[in-house]
């Protein structure tokens, strides 16, 4: 379904509206224009753009026009050269993916930040639901905790609902828990409508794609693991993505994986085997995705240290 609406092969642009200080340099000044054609002659159809609550509301819920006017130009510079967009909430009020950076708490059990939660995103959708066919919805990035999913699916059920009020059209993408895990896809509801897609993320096997991580305690970061040692084959994303696959067929619906990618720690061509492997799983099941990350952001694929290898390695994006 993907495939054929232009969601079917992207890049994160990843550290501009999220995971970062906020600073006028770099909300301005991160991605430019010159990314936006880079990007497009790199034949990718769209861009994931990860942003934060805070890019758009103040402490007290109230909102920040210039928030709404950046995403705006952004998605103008997609327009201009060929590209969708998947809009991700990647922080909302109450929640973060990230345990050791941000200070966001009580989401799930908080009727009051649930209702910020379901308003900005019927100002996202007043906004850009009239372009379905370049604009997609990403409701909230890597669930964490398995605890969460029953409180989720209602959570998300009852936002979507708000949204087709005003775009009943758009493309609605929903993870689950353990950071949108694809062995926890089964656990969520049925779609709720026919452009409701399931999405998960794929850094397996996190020895591998995040050896020196820093910001872990689920990695040495004095460990190193050659692609050869690594158990890393297609067979074995066959298996991971298994249950994924079959739930998303059951239910008649898609596949998206919003985030996948292979830390710079790890050589060029190590990092190019990768992704040739889950590559071959992506295309065989038509399954979309969105690599992690365009710059920097300790993945970064246009970063210097793999000019060597680009050419090839975005035959397998």
């Amino acid at each position: 379904m993907l495939k054929n609406k232009g969601f079917y092969r992207g890049v994160n642009l990843g550290g501009w509206f999220s995971q970062c200080d906020y600073s006028e340099e770099r909300l301005n000044n991160y991605i430019t224009e010159e990314d936006f054609r880079k990007i497009s002659q790199w034949k990718f159809d769209h861009v994931r753009i990860p942003v934060d609550y805070n890019i758009f509301e103040n402490d007290d819920g109230t909102y920040k026009n210039d928030g709404f006017e950046r995403i705006d130009r952004a998605f103008e510079i997609c327009r201009k050269y060929g590209l969708n967009a998947v809009l991700d909430l990647h922080k909302t009020a109450g929640f973060s993916f990230d345990y050791y950076a941000e200070n966001e708490s009580g989401f799930f059990d908080s009727e009051k930040l649930q209702e910020r939660f379901y308003k900005l995103w019927e100002k996202f959708a007043l906004r850009y639901g009239n372009r379905p066919e370049s604009i997609a919805f990403e409701l909230l990035n890597e669930v964490t905790d398995k605890e969460y999913i029953e409180k989720w699916n209602n959570i998300a059920e009852t936002c979507i609902k708000r949204i087709r009020v005003y775009a009943p059209d758009t493309l609605i993408l929903v993870g689950s828990y353990w950071n949108n895990s694809a062995e926890a896809v089964k656990d969520l509801e049925k779609p709720y409508d026919d452009k409701v897609v399931y999405n998960f993320h794929s850094y397996d096997p996190l020895k591998f794609t995040h050896q020196g991580a820093y910001w872990t305690n689920m990695i040495d970061p004095d460990e190193r693991i050659p692609f050869e040692e690594s158990g890393v084959t297609a067979e074995y994303f066959e298996k991971f993505f298994a249950s994924a696959i079959e739930t998303a067929n059951k239910n008649g619906t898609s596949l998206y994986c919003g985030e996948y990618g292979v830390i710079d720690k790890v050589s060029p061509e190590d990092t190019l085997k990768w992704f040739k492997c889950i590559n071959e799983v992506f295309e065989k099941h038509g399954i979309a995705r969105s690599a992690w990350n365009y710059k920097q952001m300790d993945f970064g694929i246009s970063d210097a240290r793999l000019d060597a290898i680009r050419d090839e390695l975005l035959k397998y994006m």
